[in-house]
């Protein structure tokens, strides 16, 4: 298989040595064989067999799949591209050099939640430059009237004589008071209906009855997983940055630490905006009901080593430390979450096997951005059962040792 071949060759080919300096990869990116980087060749093979082993017993038809599973929820039809999976692939990156890939690392697939990393970044790119004064601001502060694009108005005008010219996301009671620091930790409960989802339908818990009609609770007192509330962090990022936020991305974050040109951020069918006179599509935060991030593993590992330098690539701060900073800071209510989607390992709870200051970038799938502070390392690991998660860290920390 590719990932043996590649290990074996790494072996033989030897490479310059690590320079004492911090490694950034340019536009080619560094190798070092396991033997280089004091990794043992064996152990290592041990850790990426294991995840291959546990790849997802889900389909590679992430139509299929997501039929089977997230579109069996109410309003759970799809309104954002979906794509075919690849192999098992993944990337291991210790003092910034690749040691080890294997699977199809230059494949474009759908990263589901990973995404939420990068929309939370570039949340943080807008408070590094004084586009959000604090993150304990009432979200509603900074909004302006956002008018949706309908490509089909009711020819007769009197049907929608009832209905807002413009939508407002934060002009109920409740929303008035969310912060952009309940948006990121998603403790917001935020109530309403956004491209055609209700924030109920996102993974509805009790009877039916309860869906529309339950209590609020207070925003920032209870953790809730929920994509229709970052949908409406997207939505708000795109109002205060007035781009689209794939550019954004790629002029603040991908560009800079030398991301390739294939990804892709997508949001869904009906998710246009007139926004400065221009047709925008606001992106969805993962892939729930499709859309979200489409990338390589190589691209994600670039991500990861950014958020393993805190937010720094060679003589840039491209995030500020106080943002990651933040982002790593425990969710009150829920300690293993941080920003979206900054995993934490607080206590060691959400990967025993790996130490507390350890956190991970997760989407569905699995996806996962292992990243290593203590051992100066990521590993890139995609279609992994998520059950095994902890099972590979472990074999290729004992590689490490």
């Amino acid at each position: 298989m590719m990932f043996r071949a590649l290990i074996a060759l790494m072996l033989i080919a030897g490479s310059p040595a690590v320079s004492a300096q911090t490694y950034y990869p340019g536009a080619a990116w560094q190798h070092r064989t396991p033997a280089e980087a004091a990794i043992n060749p064996q152990q290592l093979k041990d850790a990426i067999d294991f995840a291959v082993a546990s790849e997802t017993t889900a389909p590679r038809d992430l139509v299929l799949n997501h039929y089977q599973t997230f579109g069996r929820e109410p309003f759970g039809y799809a309104i954002g591209p979906i794509k075919e999976r690849g192999d098992p692939t993944g990337l291991v990156i210790h003092h910034g050099y690749i040691v080890a890939e294997w699977g199809e690392p230059q494949r474009v697939d759908m990263a589901h939640s990973v995404t939420k990393s990068f929309l939370s970044s570039i949340v943080g790119v807008a408070f590094d430059r004084g586009m959000i004064h604090s993150i304990h601001d009432p979200v509603r502060d900074a909004m302006a009237p956002l008018q949706v694009y309908n490509p089909n108005p009711p020819v007769n005008k009197s049907d929608r004589l009832a209905a807002p010219d413009l939508v407002s996301l934060f002009e109920t009671p409740h929303n008035r008071t969310i912060t952009w620091d309940d948006m990121l930790r998603q403790t917001s409960d935020w109530e309403g209906t956004l491209w055609g989802k209700p924030d109920w339908a996102d993974r509805p818990e009790g009877g039916a009855a309860e869906w529309m009609a339950r209590p609020r609770h207070r925003p920032g007192t209870v953790y809730k997983y929920n994509d229709t509330r970052v949908n409406v962090l997207a939505l708000a990022a795109l109002n205060i940055w007035r781009r689209p936020l794939p550019q954004v991305l790629k002029d603040t974050i991908m560009d800079p630490i030398g991301a390739s040109n294939t990804w892709r951020w997508f949001g869904y069918e009906n998710s246009w905006v007139i926004l400065d006179g221009n047709l925008v599509q606001s992106v969805s935060g993962g892939g729930h009901w499709g859309g979200g991030m489409f990338i390589n593993a190589y691209d994600m590992g670039r991500f990861g080593y950014l958020t393993l330098r805190r937010g720094n690539w060679k003589d840039r701060q491209l995030i500020s430390s106080q943002w990651i900073d933040l982002a790593l800071t425990p969710t009150p209510a829920e300690p293993t979450y941080g920003f979206m989607n900054f995993f934490l390992n607080t206590d060691r709870k959400l990967l025993p096997g790996a130490p507390a200051s350890a956190f991970v970038h997760i989407g569905n799938g699995a996806n996962m951005i292992y990243v290593d502070p203590e051992h100066d390392l990521v590993a890139v690991v995609r279609w992994i059962d998520s059950k095994a998660m902890d099972g590979f860290v472990r074999r290729l920390l004992a590689a490490l040792q």
